[in-house]
């Protein structure tokens, strides 16, 4: 599993993966939305149980639920968790093939399901981001451009998007810009918009005169990885 990913980060892009492809098996699920999203996502109840299949191999989900108190005088602490149950001749292709696999996929399901956000710098605190949801109803099928061009920088993005694993292995930042100019009303911010749409990525806006020092400006780059 990768190693910079957290356990609840974990959790939650292995439950958006069951979510789509196997929580219908399950004789109980839960509804509900994740995140702020905008769909309604299914869950394994507690207890419950599925079969994936990947390359041959069987392989169970169980859910389940731990509940520790350390003392009567604390609230209940509730972990949730899932077992994996599988025959032990496929142990080195389910650590490190299968179970990477879920995480990438349940984390595309993750975005999709979210809600974008628009990110300010420009608030009640301009020192950090703050952000409302992003709804801009701009697209690519919208935007009044040339037909070919359109589709070429429609062809660059979605390419940009898909190559993160080649910019990693050949050593290369991932990271794509466009430079947008014109007066106003020429369509700048609907082109953002539309790149934005395309792409399921949160909008940042900077504003470059309420950042004091170049030190502020790293450290609001930097946010934006987080």
């Amino acid at each position: 599993m990768s190693n910079n990913l957290r356990p609840h980060n974990a959790y939650a892009a292995i439950e958006a993966y069951l979510s789509v492809h196997l929580a219908k098996e399950a004789k109980r699920l839960r509804a509900e939305t994740v995140n702020g999203g905008s769909k309604l996502v299914l869950s394994m109840d507690e207890h419950e149980r599925v079969t994936d299949e990947f390359h041959g191999a069987k392989i169970q989900w169980i859910s389940g639920k731990l509940v520790q108190r350390e003392s009567k005088y604390l609230l209940e602490l509730e972990r949730k968790y899932y077992k994996l149950v599988f025959h032990k001749k496929y142990r080195d292709m389910v650590t490190d093939i299968y179970l990477e696999q879920v995480i990438k996929v349940g984390r595309e399901i993750q975005m999709r399901n979210r809600k974008r956000k628009l990110y300010t710098n420009n608030g009640h605190s301009k020192t950090t981001w703050s952000h409302i949801v992003f709804e801009h109803p701009a697209t690519f099928g919208s935007l009044a451009m040339e037909a070919a061009k359109k589709q070429e920088i429609m062809d660059d993005l979605l390419l940009f998007r898909d190559s993160k694993d080649f910019y990693a292995r050949i050593g290369k930042a991932w990271k794509r810009g466009y430079l947008l100019y014109g007066p106003p009303g020429t369509g700048k911010s609907t082109m953002i918009a539309a790149i934005a749409n395309l792409l399921d990525y949160d909008v940042y806006d900077l504003e470059l005169t309420s950042v004091r020092d170049n030190i502020e400006l790293r450290r609001l780059l930097a946010e934006t990885l987080l």
